[in-house]
C-alpha cells in the first residue's frame, strides 16, 4: 500500500510537533478527528493519532474506534492490535513471524517509547534485512522519518488492504 507510505512521508515532513523548544502545539489537525481531546492532552502522545490522520489523507476510511477496539479508540496504540487481530479483512502479522513487512504497513513497537508494551506506533516507509523506515509522529513530540532497527521492539504489523472501507 504505497498511497499510504506516500502520504505518511508527505505528513511527517510537514513538522507536525506539541509543544515543543515553547512554541505553541500545531496538532489540532491531527487531533480533530478525536473531539474529546485538547492539545495539552495529547502533547507528547500523538502517535497514534497521526497514523490516523495518515489513513484518512490516503483515503481509507474507518471509525476512530472500530467495535473490535475495547480498550480505547485509535488515539491509543493497543487500540490498532485489539482491531487487527479481531477484523479477519486486515492483515495481522507478528514480526518473528514469516511475514515480510512492505511500505505502507503500520508497525507497532514496544518498549520505544514508555518501557511499556504497545506504546509507539509508525508507519513503514522502506524495509531493509536489518531495519525499516518509518514515518512517525510524536518522534520526541515531533512528526519525523526515522530508522529503527528490526529487533524485539517490534511487536506487530497490520496490513489494512486499500479497499478497505
Amino acid at each position: 500500500m504505497h498511497g499510504l507510505a506516500d502520504m505518511a512521508e508527505k505528513e511527517a515532513k510537514r513538522f507536525f510537533h506539541g509543544y515543543v523548544s515553547r512554541t505553541q502545539s500545531n496538532l489540532e489537525e491531527i487531533i480533530a478527528p478525536f473531539p474529546k481531546w485538547t492539545l495539552e492532552e495529547a502533547d507528547g502522545v500523538w502517535c497514534a493519532a497521526f497514523v490516523y490522520h495518515c489513513c484518512r489523507k490516503a483515503g481509507l476510511r474507518f471509525p476512530i474506534r472500530p467495535a473490535e477496539c475495547v480498550s480505547c479508540n485509535l488515539a491509543g496504540c493497543i487500540a490498532w492490535e485489539e482491531w487487527a487481530a479481531a477484523d479477519k479483512n486486515l492483515l495481522f502479522f507478528k514480526e518473528n513471524s514469516e511475514y515480510a513487512p512492505q511500505a505502507g504497513d503500520i508497525v507497532l513497537f514496544d518498549r520505544v517509547f514508555n518501557g511499556s508494551e504497545h506504546d509507539h506506533i509508525g508507519i513503514v516507509l522502506d524495509v531493509q534485512p536489518e531495519h525499516i523506515v518509518t514515518a512517525e509522529g510524536n518522534f520526541n513530540n515531533v512528526s519525523a522519518v526515522v530508522e529503527r532497527k528490526r529487533d524485539e521492539h517490534i511487536r506487530c504489523y497490520i496490513r489494512i488492504p486499500e479497499n478497505y472501507q
